[in-house]
């Protein structure tokens, strides 16, 4: 009996250390990047830069407000294209091919709302007041750079109707404790499975706050040339184009 109790006592304190430890980590990635009271005092951010691709370089606006409110325009050959936007009620897309706005499914809207309009500014802040939860599974070495992998449960989500587990992996540089790489599955489409990989790094300050001004997402890097604090925004840029109507054909006079 004393051996079953020593045993979850030894459970149980493993689990407390290795929450703690993941939780040490997080507050020193805070702390070396503006504070977690400046993080929270943030109400939102755009950022401006170039993305290459197919041998070009594509202007990109990203913009997150802090009640949700968010969007990414794509400038391609004189026109704009709007990717996830949300103007607090709609979430919409330019479709590519159409160059149409389309309003997302019911289950990707669910989606949305169930965690990234939690995620600003990151899903890290305040994360057990979201639901989240996180998990230090070890060290590994990811771009070169000794990190800690901490693993990140947030609500579940639905994919074609059947509810799955959300979870990503980050990788924290054990130097100066950010984030430099994460990980997540892709969940829908031909790459259902597979897992998509972003990176991060070139760390700049921006008025006391700490941001990667270097991206990369499946292979296309995206540098950040500047970065606006608490941008003021007029509501108009979120809402979504209404399909102009045809008008019917005139009937001609005999």
């Amino acid at each position: 009996m004393k051996n079953i109790f020593t045993a979850i006592a030894l459970i149980f304190f493993i689990g407390t250390f290795a929450q703690t430890t993941a939780d040490e980590i997080l507050d020193n990635y805070f702390e070396n990047t503006g504070g977690k009271a400046n993080w929270e005092k943030l109400e939102g951010f755009k950022m401006s830069g170039l993305a290459s691709g197919q041998g070009m370089e594509i202007p990109i606006e990203v913009l997150q407000l802090k009640d949700g409110r968010q969007y990414v325009k794509i400038s391609i050959q004189g026109k704009e294209l709007m990717q996830g936007v949300y103007d607090g009620e709609v979430l919409w897309n330019t479709n590519f091919m159409t160059q149409k706005a389309e309003a997302m499914t019911t289950e990707q809207v669910e989606n949305f709302k169930l965690n990234q309009l939690k995620d600003f500014p990151t899903p890290f802040l305040n994360y057990k007041e979201k639901g989240y939860k996180v998990e230090l599974l070890g060290e590994e070495t990811m771009e070169g750079a000794e990190c800690y992998k901490i693993k990140l449960t947030q609500n579940p989500v639905k994919v074609d109707g059947v509810e799955e587990e959300s979870v990503s992996f980050y990788y924290f540089d054990k130097e100066n404790f950010v984030p430099i790489v994460a990980e997540n599955e892709i969940k829908s489409g031909p790459m259902k499975g597979k897992m998509m990989k972003a990176t991060m790094s070139d760390y700049e300050e921006v008025e006391g706050l700490y941001f990667p001004m270097s991206l990369s997402q499946m292979g296309g890097p995206f540098t950040i040339e500047k970065i606006e604090i608490n941008p003021e925004v007029d509501q108009s840029v979120f809402d979504m184009p209404k399909e102009e109507e045809t008008p019917p054909p005139t009937e001609e006079k005999k």
